[in-house]
Parts: structure tokens; C-alpha cells; sequence
């Protein structure tokens, strides 16, 4: 995956998929500050994945500033983030791409769980999953 530095903050594009639906998101930020990956709501809704306002747990996401949002922690049954299988994976969906401009946010949960490798010479991430 190749790593993109729009405005000095780090831009990834990835494809999401669930299920036979996969959709390419050309505008995600690669957080190591952001503990849980957040996508926005809207956005995943075209692979099927919805806010399950049942099982899911209303979650607080924290921004530069102090500023939050409400945000809804679920797991996935599975999710795939590029070609990494994720089962049984939290992430969290609400309103993201007004307010901060993203269409998700990748955070160190994924980044751990995929075992992520990043290059800062030649901006290339590497999975070893």
C-alpha cells in the first residue's frame, strides 16, 4: 500500500469489502495516534455494512482539539482491508467524511492486528499478515 502525505498528514487508498461487495476509498488517514479504526457510515453502507444499533455500543471519537463526535463500535463478522481477512474485528462507523473530510481512518488496531510495516524513505506499507 502506498502511502500519500496530502498536507503533511498521511493518506492511504485501500479497498474495503464484506461479503461479494468491495469498495476502493481514495481518502483514508493513516493514524497511529487513533486507537480504533473508524470508517464513515455512509461510505461502507455500499458493502453492506450498517450501524447495528442493537448490538453495537455508542462510542465517543476524539479529535485534534477536543472536539468529538458519536461513533458506533461493532464487530464485523468478516471484513476484509485490502487482502487482510479480519474476523471478529471492531471498527467503528459513524459521521466522518463532513466534519474531518476522511472516508475512514485507519488506527493502530488494524495497524497491529495486520502487523503493518511502514517505510518513511519510500512511503510504501507492508503487511506481514
Amino acid at each position: 500500500m502506498k502511502l500519500q502525505l496530502q498536507y503533511g498528514l498521511p493518506i492511504v487508498s485501500l479497498t474495503v469489502a464484506h461479503h461479494d461487495k468491495s469498495i476502493v476509498l481514495n481518502n483514508v488517514l493513516f493514524d497511529t495516534g487513533c486507537a480504533a479504526t473508524v470508517f464513515d457510515s455512509d461510505v461502507l453502507a455500499e458493502t453492506g455494512v450498517h450501524i447495528d444499533f442493537i448490538n453495537g455500543k455508542a462510542k465517543r471519537m476524539y479529535g485534534v482539539g477536543g472536539t468529538s463526535e458519536i461513533c458506533y463500535e461493532q464487530q464485523i463478522p468478516s471484513f476484509y482491508i485490502e487482502n487482510i481477512e479480519l474476523i471478529d474485528f471492531p471498527i467503528q462507523l459513524g459521521s466522518i467524511q463532513e466534519p474531518y473530510g476522511f472516508e475512514g481512518i485507519i488506527g493502530i488496531d488494524f495497524m497491529m492486528r495486520a502487523k503493518c510495516k511502514v517505510n518513511f524513505e519510500t512511503l510504501i506499507i507492508e503487511f506481514a499478515t
